[in-house]
């Protein structure tokens, strides 16, 4: 890694007896704009918009053209000093305007609305955790009662059917 940049977002360094001093500040400061708390247009976009805006910021495609050449899956803004670009890293995320939905860059490919974890907790109660074992379907009882059975089991395969049970 160069010496007159930082290593993570490629942010230029001033370095001792510099002139022009600004010059270096701003351009670190329009990155830093461009990757905190990123929002982006679109995910995922190759082409270059013919008109952009200044602010506005896309996520690259995976084989980019025209501006975006050679930036491939890159944060891509636009400044009024042209388009300045975010290699993306492990972990990076940005809000897709379009999509409503937050895109995480993990091991090589931008993903949308992807959640990972190991539980979810609302205040202080889990609501979701580790997958359990399956819940039989209704067997057996002294009194046999066709309709709850069949609506138990309706009910098992909804949850079934969109994985939030095994069976």
């Amino acid at each position: 890694m160069s010496d007159d940049i930082t290593p993570r977002l490629a942010l230029p360094l001033l370095q001792p007896g510099q002139a022009q001093k600004e010059t270096t500040h701003n351009e670190a400061l329009t990155v830093l704009d461009l990757a905190v708390q990123a929002s982006v247009l679109a995910v995922g976009t190759n082409v270059p918009p013919a008109t952009p805006v200044s602010g506005g910021a896309w996520i690259v495609g995976a084989a980019p053209t025209g501006g975006w050449a050679g930036q491939a899956h890159a944060i891509a803004g636009w400044t009024s000093g042209g388009w300045r670009f975010v290699g993306a890293r492990d972990g990076m995320a940005a809000w897709s305007i379009a999509d409503g939905q937050v895109a995480r860059f993990v091991g090589g490919a931008w993903t949308l609305g992807v959640l990972a974890g190991s539980r979810v907790s609302i205040g202080g109660n889990d609501v979701v955790g580790a997958r359990r074992a399956a819940i039989v379907d209704p067997a057996g009882g002294t009194i046999v009662d066709t309709e709850s059975r069949a609506a138990i089991g309706a009910i098992l395969g909804a949850l079934r059917g969109h994985g939030l049970i095994s069976g």
